[in-house]
């Protein structure tokens, strides 16, 4: 076959593959979530066999509004906001902290928005509650994500007095012309300080969130952004593909079409980062995390235990989670539960004394088996076909026949090799795993619901 047929073959896979479909950190996926009319997290929770638990915490507000961020944020300047916001978080843990009895927290993550909305003194406030009312283990992780544009080298001294061990910077992209567009201009060499300062005062772990397929974004670029990062020499990085649904985001209507990179150069941007990041010695992680091969989720990887929720890729699957905070999403047992979407909504369940979940999913065996089916691969890139008959007493070839026939397509066009007893994606597919994830998802139907997540590539 000639280059140029490689070319346009490799094309027509890049069209074909590059459909609509969910991120898979959970399944189901949120958006099959309903009413619930009581609090299912407790039954949930009476069934659930997990000793620990991890938390989340949402800051939904931000200064500034950027324009690509699909998160459920509040764009606000005034900081007594985040007072009363941070009362309401303590009601809420009050009325919720029955879900942590006898369990250790192993995990803290904060979210947003913009946990770095949070004054150093809001901070304090904040790390003095949950420690009043949880029982942190002394090697718990305590992560959170920062926009350094807010961000000093003394807050990053106050935050790991408060103990916090791991920190992400929200990078995105180097380029003035991309950073314009998308409403976030920020300094590189600012950014490089706050990594080497935060280094030296002892982090375990820093990360630094790309994201691929922005407006504006081209190969040379982008390999500008790349070099910086290595520059920088992270724990850790997130190569996060762009979700473009304007339908959802008012803000990305700001963005026309042709400014984004089309399914071929933005695979050509993913291809480029994971060549780069891979050849210095980051192992990849899942579809889009690299790691240095000391860090934690990399050894996870390695040994076959790495665990993918609502914050991405984590070491503590075995927990339960339990979300605080607007929007924030629990998940306990069989169950999920997701706190109200709006401000208002969020305090007036709490004002009211009613459970503070609005709509969740209790899970069927099905759902469970899939949910196995789709981590492992957006984990591990393959699929212990014995090991999912054993823990789940089924017969793979039997229960899934009909998402076997979907299959074979993908194995024709080289993305899944199906073996005896293994699924196996070949490095080559990396970039495809959402779509093959998809075919396992039985709530899926394309004509009905591909226009309410991002594409695939």
């Amino acid at each position: 076959m000639t280059d140029s047929k490689i070319a346009s073959h490799r094309k027509t896979i890049l069209e074909m593959y590059a459909q609509h479909a969910p991120r898979y950190t959970s399944y189901p996926t949120a958006l099959k979530f309903a009413p619930v009319a009581h609090d299912i997290l407790v039954d949930a929770n009476e069934k659930s066999d997990a000793d620990t638990l991890s938390l989340y915490v949402h800051i939904p507000f931000c200064k500034t509004l950027c324009y690509y961020c699909g998160c459920n944020k509040i764009v606000t300047r005034h900081s007594e906001k985040a007072d009363v916001y941070l009362r309401y978080i303590e009601k809420e843990i009050i009325a919720r902290q029955h879900l942590a009895d006898a369990k250790r927290i192993v995990s803290l993550h904060l979210g947003g928005g913009s946990p770095s909305f949070l004054s150093e003194s809001q901070h304090i406030e904040l790390m003095s509650t949950l420690r009043r009312y949880f029982s942190f283990e002394v090697d718990a992780t305590l992560s959170i994500e920062l926009d350094p544009r807010n961000v000093t080298k003394p807050y990053l001294r106050t935050l790991k007095q408060l103990g916090y061990n791991r920190l992400s910077f929200g990078l995105q992209d180097t380029d003035y012309n991309v950073q314009h567009t998308i409403n976030r201009v920020q300094s590189t060499s600012h950014i490089a300080d706050l990594v080497f300062e935060a280094k030296s005062l002892g982090f375990d772990s820093v990360n630094l969130d790309l994201i691929y397929g922005l407006p504006h974004q081209n190969l040379e670029t982008f390999k500008t952004t790349v070099a910086a990062t290595k520059a920088m020499a992270p724990d850790r990085i997130s190569l996060f593909s762009y979700a473009h649904l304007p339908e959802r985001f008012a803000a990305q209507r700001k963005f026309s079409d042709d400014m984004l990179p089309d399914a071929t150069l933005k695979s050509e941007l993913y291809s480029y980062a994971v060549e780069s990041f891979a050849g210095i010695g980051y192992e990849k992680i899942g579809l889009d995390h690299f790691a240095k091969p000391t860090d934690e989720l990399a050894v996870a990887y390695k040994n076959g235990v790495l665990h993918r929720n609502f914050q991405g890729y984590t070491t503590h699957g075995d927990s339960d989670l339990l979300g605080l905070g607007l929007s924030s999403i629990s998940s306990l047992g069989n169950a999920f539960a997701q706190n109200p979407k709006k401000l208002n909504d969020y305090y007036l369940q709490i004002d009211n004394k009613l459970p503070t979940a609005v709509v969740g999913l209790t899970l069927t065996k099905d759902d469970l088996i899939r949910r196995d089916v789709i981590s492992s691969l957006m984990c591990n890139m393959q699929v212990d076909i014995q090991e999912i008959e054993k823990r789940h007493a089924i017969v793979f070839s039997e229960y899934f026949h009909k998402t076997i026939e979907k299959l074979k397509p993908l194995q024709n066009d080289g993305l899944l090799l199906m073996k005896k007893h293994w699924l196996l994606v070949p490095e080559s597919a990396r970039i495809y795993i959402r779509a093959i994830c998809v075919k396992f998802d039985a709530y899926f139907h394309e004509d009905e619901m591909s226009q309410r997540y991002s594409k695939a590539i």
